[in-house]
Parts: structure tokens; C-alpha cells; sequence
């Protein structure tokens, strides 16, 4: 049961139930952001507030989740894994399935969200390619601020693999759905010239 200040806001239970209060807030702010793109004429105004609203609210939760500090931060200092594959190799030798899995799961989660709406909202990133690097180079400043904070965690390069394997596999997911046009309001997208000899 969650008590006070740090069950709230320093627990793993604590972060999945402000995620889950705060779900009707983001389902507002979706349809609000969406209404008010519509007056101004904007096309998709829809997909885009989806997409705006999904990148942060599936994002900041487990990147948050990732931040909470061990029970030694601060007093140990941190730690680095470069060797790729041996990390992962240990928790499936050492964790046993349920701690593999949690594990797994949870890196493949961080920028799941970020890899399917960010081609959706940004044309620019829409490629798998682009939105690997974009994992990746996100990642790697997680796992670098982990370690420069001392927060008790391992900051390894499998959890970069992880992050960016699971952000172009969500781009694969809602590759059916990107567009090649940013979104402009209807009044100034050009409009076709007139036919010759009228």
C-alpha cells in the first residue's frame, strides 16, 4: 500500500498508480489538443494530439521508473557494462525467468512509445533507421545520467540495445499509418492550378 511522499513518487507501485490515475488527464488532453488544432485548421489534428500526448505519457513513467535511485545511491559508485550480450546473459543464468523477464520486458518498454508516435507526429523520423538512432541516443543519455548520478544501477550497453530493438520495432508497428506531409493548416496548403485554356 502506497503511504506517503516516497511510496508515491520513489516506488515502482507508486509510478504504475500515478500513471494509471493520471490516464483520464491524458485522454483530456488528447481531445483538447485536438479541438483546438481543428479550429485553427489544422489536418490531422487527431493523429497528431494522439501522438504528442502518447510520446510523453508512455515515456516519462518508465524512464522515471528506470531513474528510481537503488538502495546504495549515492554511497557506491556506478557502474559500467560495454561488453554487449553479457548482461543479458547473466540475468537469464543468474535471475532465473521472472526476474529475466521483468528485466527484459522493461527495457524493451521505455521507448516503445517514443518509437511508434514519434514518425507519426515528427515526418521527419519517419524511418526505422532514424528512430533507432533516436532510441538509442536517448538511451544513452539514460544510462549516462544513471551512472553520473550514482543511483545505484548499472548502466549497460545491452539496456541501449534493448531500448532501440523495441522503439524500431513499435516504428515497424505503425509504419501503415505514417505520413510523408507535415501537418499544415488546410487554408495554406497549395492549391492546384488552374487548367490551361480556362
Amino acid at each position: 500500500m502506497v503511504r506517503d511522499w516516497h511510496g508515491w513518487f520513489g516506488t515502482f507501485n507508486g509510478v504504475v498508480l500515478i500513471t494509471v490515475i493520471v490516464l483520464p488527464l491524458a485522454v483530456l488532453a488528447v481531445w483538447a489538443l485536438a479541438r483546438r488544432r481543428r479550429a485553427a485548421g489544422t489536418t490531422s489534428a487527431w493523429r497528431t494530439s494522439l501522438a504528442d500526448v502518447g510520446i510523453v505519457y508512455g515515456t516519462i513513467p518508465w524512464v522515471w521508473m528506470i531513474m528510481l535511485p537503488g538502495d546504495q545511491a549515492g554511497a557506491v559508485p556506478g557502474r559500467v557494462t560495454v561488453v554487449p550480450l553479457r548482461d543479458l546473459f547473466t540475468i537469464f543464468s543468474d535471475g532465473g525467468p521472472l526476474t529475466a523477464t521483468v528485466q527484459v520486458v522493461g527495457n524493451l518498454l521505455v521507448f516503445a512509445a517514443l518509437g511508434f508516435f514519434a514518425p507519426l507526429r515528427f515526418p521527419a523520423l519517419a524511418s526505422v533507421p532514424r528512430v533507432l538512432s533516436l532510441a538509442a541516443g536517448c538511451s544513452v543519455l539514460v544510462e549516462t545520467a544513471q551512472y553520473v548520478l550514482r543511483l545505484d544501477r548499472v548502466s549497460s550497453v545491452d539496456d541501449v540495445l534493448l531500448n532501440a530493438a523495441r522503439a524500431g520495432l513499435a516504428a515497424l508497428a505503425s509504419r501503415r499509418w505514417w505520413r510523408d506531409t507535415p501537418d499544415t493548416p488546410t487554408d495554406r496548403r497549395p492549391q492546384p492550378a488552374p487548367a490551361a485554356g480556362r
